[in-house]
């Protein structure tokens, strides 16, 4: 994990020299080259989130379903790829506003659909269905992808200053972190389907502990 961190580390230094004088961005160096294997490091650490709110959507059903992790791998990977490319072009202005909302946006969305699986597990949704049943729902896949794909959009805006090919970097980061959470799926059913109700609330835990985990590192609370 050192090395993912460090990879990551370096992804996100500050390469942009703000002149207060005219309010313009640049980048500090457009030299610094990125090797494939820093790549895949990184990669892998923005796949982390993902791969654990997958467990999570593992937990809450009953039988596997290809289904289902195919669509977590799509919706999450899909993601991976889009925010990259937006961060990119965003540029260096955006940085600053990004970089101190994102932790909360992520946190709040993590929070609520954590806070909303528990609530499911325990009192059941008003028709009766076990918990879980709508986990693939348009609402609820949108918000989980956001939340698990924010700091691919910080990472997108440092690889605008970083001699990388953009399109095969978010091709990686995207096909890493679909395979993450194909797998976070299957190895969260495998507990899941075992224990129905305590997986729900379990899941509910973890994705708000995600959620604060993300708040407390942007905070400087803990480390990365």
């Amino acid at each position: 994990m050192d090395a993912i961190d460090t990879a990551l580390d370096r992804c996100k230094i500050s390469l942009f020299i703000v002149s207060s004088e005219n309010k313009s961005y640049f980048c500090a160096s457009n030299t610094i080259a990125m090797s494939f294997l820093e790549l895949l490091l990184i990669a892998v650490g923005l796949s982390m989130d993902a791969f654990s709110v997958s467990v999570c959507k593992g937990l809450t059903t009953k039988r596997f379903s290809w289904r289902m992790a195919l669509a977590c791998g799509l919706w999450f990977g899909l993601f991976q790829v889009l925010m990259p490319i937006i961060g990119y072009f965003l540029g260096a202005q955006f940085q600053e506003m990004i970089e101190a909302y994102d932790h909360w946006i992520a946190f709040g969305l993590l929070s609520l659909i954590g806070v909303n699986m528990i609530r499911e597990a325990i009192w059941g949704d008003k028709d009766n269905d076990p918990p879980g049943d709508d986990s693939l729902s348009f609402k609820t896949m949108f918000l989980l992808a956001i939340a698990t794909s924010i700091d691919a959009l910080a990472v997108g805006i440092s690889f605008a200053c970083i001699q990388v090919q953009l399109w095969s970097s978010v091709v990686v980061i995207g096909l890493t972190t679909f395979l993450f959470s194909v797998f976070g799926v299957k190895i969260g059913n495998v507990f899941g389907s075992k224990y129905e109700k305590s997986a729900s609330i379990l899941g509910g835990i973890i994705l708000i502990l995600i959620g604060l985990k993300i708040l407390l590192e942007h905070l400087g609370i803990i480390g990365f």
